[in-house]
């Protein structure tokens, strides 16, 4: 399931067959070390855009270990973009390359259903060597299930989810829920952080009403060292409407 995020990713699909076996998890001291010893950029993205830091408290980690604070920019001055039932902020310097919904594809002589977007919002800087996408989907997609999902929950635990949305030969750096208060409570957010074939990838997903709405921050090994900073604080300013 978790080609679908190919969508998010700076290239297309590999054409090699999907690696069986579950994602490695590092903790907070093998990540630095691999940072140190293999690069000596970190490229590692997505954390929540708030007017304060995170709390540590909300923040639940794959493993048990303290998970690593995630620095996040001020972006209230960024443009922020609203889509169909999500908004998301957008660096200044990114430019919208999303098409134009195309109503008359898809239709036959029967009137079906123009085919979807493959981006519900996509962003990329002028030379296209970073990515800000979102993509939606129905969560019988990702989950066969009888009963409409109405949190990320619904599709197993922080942990259980990750095959989901993480390629199985993807490397994953962090891991946490994110819980935002709302009028009618709390709404889950699943973020992760890994990579894969020299890229870096920060997540961001969310469940609301049978759907499933995921943003993510992508770029070259070579350019995180310089951007993290921006690109997590966009992929995690990402929020349901």
């Amino acid at each position: 399931m978790a080609i679908l995020l190919h969508s998010l990713s700076l290239h297309p699909p590999n054409p090699k067959p999907q690696n069986p076996y579950k994602p490695k998890i590092l903790s907070s001291s093998a990540t630095f070390r691999r940072d140190v010893v293999l690069r000596t950029a970190s490229l590692c993205f997505v954390s929540f855009i708030f007017q304060n830091q995170i709390p540590e408290s909300l923040a639940d980690p794959l493993k048990s270990t303290k998970p690593l604070r995630l620095g996040i920019a001020n972006t209230k001055s960024w443009f922020q973009y609203f889509g169909s039932g999500f908004a998301i902020r957008v660096p200044p310097d990114f430019e919208d390359v999303n098409e134009p919904e195309d109503y008359s594809a898809g239709l036959s002589l029967y009137g079906d259903k123009a085919k979807p977007q493959t981006f519900a919002a996509r962003f990329q800087t002028p030379d296209g060597s970073e990515v800000l996408s979102v993509v939606i989907r129905p969560s019988n997609q990702l989950k066969i299930t009888f009963l409409e999902a109405k949190d990320i929950s619904d599709l197993g635990s922080l942990k259980a989810a990750a095959r989901l949305f993480v390629p199985g030969a993807a490397t994953i750096y962090s891991a946490r829920t994110i819980k935002v208060k709302e009028e009618e409570g709390l709404r889950n957010y699943y973020f992760y952080e890994f990579g894969r074939d020299e890229e870096r990838i920060a997540l961001v997903a969310s469940v609301n009403r049978g759907k499933v709405y995921i943003a993510g921050a992508a770029a070259p090994e070579s350019k995180w060292k310089d951007d993290e900073l921006k690109l997590r604080s966009a992929a995690i300013s990402f929020t349901i409407l």
